[in-house]
């Protein structure tokens, strides 16, 4: 079924990154009956009140956005949470959603469901080839178990469950902590307090070797979009832009674009983890049905920047 400009659209984890993305390129598409819910409104966790959620309002399609997620250290400290949560989430929603009917949806997973040392770009069909990066494996484990929930509800209810897994990714209203954010947004954070405090270098977790691949957020959203409304016959489709780039790399990149008139010296802090030694997508699957991203690394920087300074308000002192 193709998305109307009148149906009934819910987005699970509407105030997160992807989601209020999502929200966001929806309205200016011209989509008006959007349906959010506040945590303080529906705990995606609790299976009994989702269902009553979804027989309710009764939605015509759904994209899970919501989930628990973070960075290196944030994966290591929290395991149980990262995985009781995005399992309950994953569960519920799917669930609810055949059992209210509901014959559209959009789970989100992540590039990090591959197996660490696997070969590159990574293609769909590398799933559960090999062992998962154990930094974040109980949400990765979660993510594949949405993945084989999706693709089982098809096979046996005949339903058109989608499941898209992007990489890296960041843009407006990603979270900068530096103890639970993802690296890019991290590295963001870093640079930009070097700068309020005059400082010419920044240290790093691991030796800046690890080879990473972004997309911009808006680019994600309009891949949710695009694939709602396309007829596929894969369940698993990779979202990113095919290019990466070293956790240094990036380190000067965002700095040329923050603070370029400083030669910000770059050191690492060898006794931390790296993480995956490389992970880019392999998205020619993605580009056969149409889809491309269209947002280059400079300007998504920017336009996160932009962000960032908006919602700390710290350049006061610069």
């Amino acid at each position: 079924m193709l998305i109307k400009k009148n149906s009934k659209i819910f987005i699970a984890g509407h105030n997160g990154l992807v989601g209020s993305s999502i929200v966001r390129i929806l309205k200016k598409k011209g989509f008006k009956n959007i349906l959010i819910a506040n945590r303080s409104e529906l705990d995606l966790t609790n299976q009994q009140k989702v269902l009553k959620f979804l027989k309710q309002h009764k939605p015509k399609f759904i994209f899970i956005a919501a989930a628990k997620v973070g960075g290196i250290l944030a994966n290591k400290k929290y395991k149980a949470e990262f995985i009781y949560e995005n399992l309950s989430i994953q569960n519920n929603l799917i669930h609810s959603a055949f059992l209210s009917n509901i014959k559209d949806l959009i789970l989100l997973g992540s590039s990090c469901v591959y197996p660490r040392l696997c070969r590159q770009p990574i293609k769909e069909n590398y799933l559960l080839n090999g062992s998962l990066e154990k930094t974040n494996e109980p949400y990765a484990i979660a993510k594949i178990a949405g993945i084989k929930m999706c693709e089982s509800y098809n096979y046996q209810y005949k339903t058109n469950y989608k499941c898209l897994m992007p990489t890296n990714t960041f843009g407006p209203n990603d979270n900068y902590d530096s103890k639970n954010s993802h690296f890019f947004p991290s590295l963001i954070n870093k640079i930009h307090q070097a700068k309020v405090k005059k400082l010419n270098k920044i240290i790093l977790w691991g030796d800046g070797t690890p080879k990473r691949e972004v997309i911009y957020v808006d680019d994600i959203a309009e891949a949710c979009v695009f694939f709602m409304n396309k007829k596929i016959k894969d369940s698993v489709i990779n979202i990113g832009t095919g290019i990466d780039y070293s956790i240094k790399e990036y380190a000067r990149i965002i700095s040329s674009r923050i603070n370029p008139k400083v030669d910000l010296k770059i050191k690492f802090d060898r006794s931390k983890p790296n993480g995956t030694p490389r992970k880019v997508l392999d998205i020619s699957l993605a580009i056969k049905y149409g889809w491309k991203p269209k947002i280059k690394l400079n300007e998504a920087i920017d336009l996160t920047y932009q962000d960032y300074i908006k919602k700390n308000n710290k350049l006061d002192n610069v």
